[in-house]
């Protein structure tokens, strides 16, 4: 079993993906007849869902690059067993399960004589989970994402981006995979606008017909936070449009408890509490409230405390809504008025008693 080991290791390291496959392969054989089915199984499933993973690897290493500044024109994410967690609503989760299900039995739909148009368009404000959703759908799927570097896409070169955007869409539609065309109205934007060259006409109708030929058979998904830049010809190309909003009361108490879900707290049982931490939340972003409960959870180990407290969480959503600028008598206040004691605030800040009095009344 050790030899088994020692030439995955080495085709992995001469990136070798057939070895590494014979020889896994070996190694479960070995594991079965040791009786340690877990293991096998647990390994059988590993190489299953990389599998298409290593062709397309192989296959497809090189992106597309720009001629003129010579940056790869996209990144690769490979598929693997970690699906990213998602917090959405219940009209955005059966609108997701619909476009993964269409997928999921398009062969199916296309035999019952129904064209299948596999083009996804989200939008919404920044961090709300879109680039999120689609590395979802390509995990859960088992397929690579094919992640669109706008910056490299667009050329200085007169007439070079709409080159740029068919040497992308060939590169994607010679694999199974699903492209992504992140911050799309940078090359999607509507060619009425006067501040505009006549190029972006060609790149437009350039992007038009590429997604016709792309979603013909392929699968395709774009995303914007601008969604009143696009041009109107964009979103008939798209099959589902889908708004991603910031979430929802419920969908932020499903987040911390997603966050601090491994965490100990003295919040996340209090019903009276969470309610404070929600309403105080609304209208941040996913990504805004990822970046609060981490703060909050570094500064608790910084601190080697036990457990996240109320008042660190409430301390960290405090910093982030003033970008840390601040007076010792305004954060005193803000503690105070979502019910936090005076004798809490003064241990919690370590300041006295008197001290906090003082700033309450200034």
């Amino acid at each position: 079993m050790h030899t088994e080991i020692i030439k995955i290791i080495e085709g992995g390291l001469s990136q070798d993906s057939q070895k590494v496959l014979s020889y896994t392969r070996l190694l479960i054989d070995n594991l079965k007849k040791e009786g340690d089915d877990k293991m096998a199984n647990r390994l059988s499933k590993l190489i299953n869902s990389q599998k298409s993973a290593m062709m397309f690897q192989d296959e497809l290493i090189m992106p597309p690059v720009d001629q003129e500044s010579r940056m790869s024109m996209a990144d690769i994410i490979l598929p693997s067993d970690d699906t990213p967690t998602l917090v959405l609503n219940q009209q955005l989760t059966t609108l997701l399960d619909n476009f993964k299900g269409m997928l999921a039995f398009k062969k199916e739909i296309q035999k019952a004589g129904i064209e299948v148009n596999a083009s996804l368009l989200l939008y919404g404000p920044p961090g709300c989970g879109k680039t999120t959703m689609a590395k979802h759908i390509a995990s859960a799927l088992k397929l690579p994402l094919i992640v669109v570097r706008i910056d490299s896409l667009i050329s200085s070169l007169l007439g070079s981006t709409a080159k740029n955007i068919r040497k992308l869409f060939d590169f994607a539609n010679s694999k199974p995979c699903i492209l992504f065309l992140d911050e799309f109205d940078a090359i999607a934007k509507a060619r009425d606008d006067k501040h505009e060259l006549g190029e972006l006409k060609r790149v437009i109708n350039s992007l038009l017909q590429n997604i016709d030929e792309f979603t013909q058979n392929n699968i395709l998904i774009a995303a914007t936070n601008h969604a009143e830049l696009l041009d109107k010809a964009i979103w008939r190309r798209f099959n589902s449009i889908v708004e991603v909003g910031k979430p929802a009361p419920d969908e932020i108490e499903k987040l911390l408890s997603l966050y601090f879900g491994s965490s100990a707290t003295d919040f996340i049982s209090v019903s009276k509490r969470m309610d404070v931490l929600t309403e105080n939340l609304t209208d941040f972003s996913h990504a805004d409230i990822k970046t609060i409960c981490n703060n909050a959870l570094s500064r608790t180990i910084i601190a080697k405390k036990e457990q996240v407290s109320y008042e660190d969480l409430l301390t960290q959503i405090f910093l982030f809504k003033t970008f840390n600028n601040y007076t010792l008598n305004d954060l005193t206040k803000y503690l105070n008025d979502r019910g936090v004691s005076q004798n809490s605030i003064a241990d919690y800040l370590n300041i006295s008693i008197r001290q906090v009095i003082n700033q309450l009344k200034s």
